[in-house]
């Protein structure tokens, strides 16, 4: 890279979101260079880890279903273009339910309009098909067949491959906050290297708030979350993918996926932890959280009772208020571009996300009022799952 070279675009984070955005600008013939401070899909990312859920169901919230049957279609498309078709799992996507489970009520609904595949099943269906889920108070599911896991770490990696062959650049390099107003012209690294572009797309994930820390400070929460996962028995294939389905159970914050690559039933809770630091949380399984795990495996997947805890891992969120996601231009520097608040549930969206910030500063397409600066609180009220 030579010291006078000015790129169109420069984005900071190799997460899914920033490497997704250089992805499609990269595509669209733009001089994009993209900058993580760890690398893409670091252990410190909130894109990090092998596995995380695509399904395509939102209650009534159709812009995410939207979304999500998007992503999916570039997400194969990709894949399949690449000859990494294994970066995705095909295991479809069961959401259970009690009775008066008004989200998952409104799910069929939504996906019906949106020409999602899906079938509905009884508690006596669900005892047929799933005998190894423990369903008690659990009264009807909702099957996505055509929905599964993506393969995180190395799908984000991927794109970021595929952004370099289709002319991006890439290089680690920690970049200092921008300061100023009006438009910026460059953005300097802590080395003291200066970058010059015409745009700026911050996609930092838990670390906006600490860029940003006088406008995203109290805007952006980063959470700890933990996830778990548990060695099936030997010669025991109920826990395959095939016989078990990746699953949802919105009512008790649960969610989990069959024995991808034998690394065992991985599960977790997902209510939001504690609010934490990125470069120095412990990335070690609390006892508490291990506890709780061990009893609710127990419960819901009672031949695991007694399995060992073959793995865990300690990621984090980085929510906004709501859960919808954060994309918008800086209030005081007009070329400089947020791309966050993921929330727990972004990293299925990423080709889609992308494509959307492309549209936005290469065509001045307009934005959706649910992802503006102006709609995200400092008070934490979730209303998206």
């Amino acid at each position: 890279m030579t010291a006078n070279k000015r790129y169109d675009v420069v984005v900071i984070g190799a997460g899914v979101f920033g490497a997704c955005t250089a992805w499609h600008l990269a595509r669209r013939g733009k001089r994009v260079l993209l900058v993580d401070a760890y690398g893409p899909g670091n252990a410190r990312a909130s894109s990090a880890g092998e596995s995380r859920i695509i399904r395509m169901g939102y209650g009534a919230d159709e812009i995410y279903t939207r979304w999500s049957r998007k992503s999916l279609a570039q997400w194969r498309e990709f894949f399949e273009r690449i000859g990494r078709r294994e970066l995705f799992v095909e295991t479809g996507v069961l959401w259970l339910a009690r009775k008066d489970d008004a989200r998952v009520r409104e799910t069929p609904a939504t996906l019906k309009r949106c020409g999602v595949r899906f079938e509905q099943m009884d508690l006596r269906t669900l005892e047929q098909w799933y005998p190894q889920i423990g369903l008690d108070e659990i009264t009807w599911g909702l099957l996505e067949p055509d929905s599964g896991v993506l393969m995180a770490r190395r799908a984000v990696a991927a794109v970021v491959e595929d952004a370099v062959r289709s002319g991006a650049e890439y290089r680690v390099a920690d970049i200092a906050t921008p300061r100023g107003a009006g438009r910026v012209t460059a953005v300097v690294t802590r080395a003291g290297e200066r970058i010059e572009a015409g745009e700026f797309v911050f996609a930092c994930g838990a670390w906006l708030g600490k860029v940003f820390p006088d406008v995203l400070g109290g805007r952006i929460f980063p959470s700890r979350q933990e996830v778990f996962f548990f060695g099936v028995p030997a010669g025991d294939q109920r826990f395959a993918p095939g016989a078990l389905p990746t699953f949802l159970f919105q009512a008790e914050e649960s969610y989990g996926m069959p024995d991808l690559e034998a690394r065992g039933l991985k599960i977790a809770i997902d209510r939001h932890g504690e609010r934490v630091d990125p470069d120095t949380q412990s990335r070690i399984a609390s006892a508490e959280a291990t506890e709780e795990i061990r009893r609710y495996v127990a419960r819901r997947f009672p031949a695991l009772r007694d399995a060992p805890i073959v793995e865990t891992r300690v990621c984090q969120y980085e929510n906004t208020s709501s859960g919808d996601f954060l994309i918008d231009q800086h209030p005081e520097m007009d070329n400089v571009w947020f791309v966050g608040g993921g929330s727990g549930h972004g990293f299925k969206h990423g080709p889609a996300l992308g494509e959307y910030v492309t549209g936005r500063i290469l065509d001045g397409a307009a934005g959706e009022d649910r992802f503006s600066l102006a709609s995200k609180d400092v008070v934490q009220r979730r209303a998206v799952y």
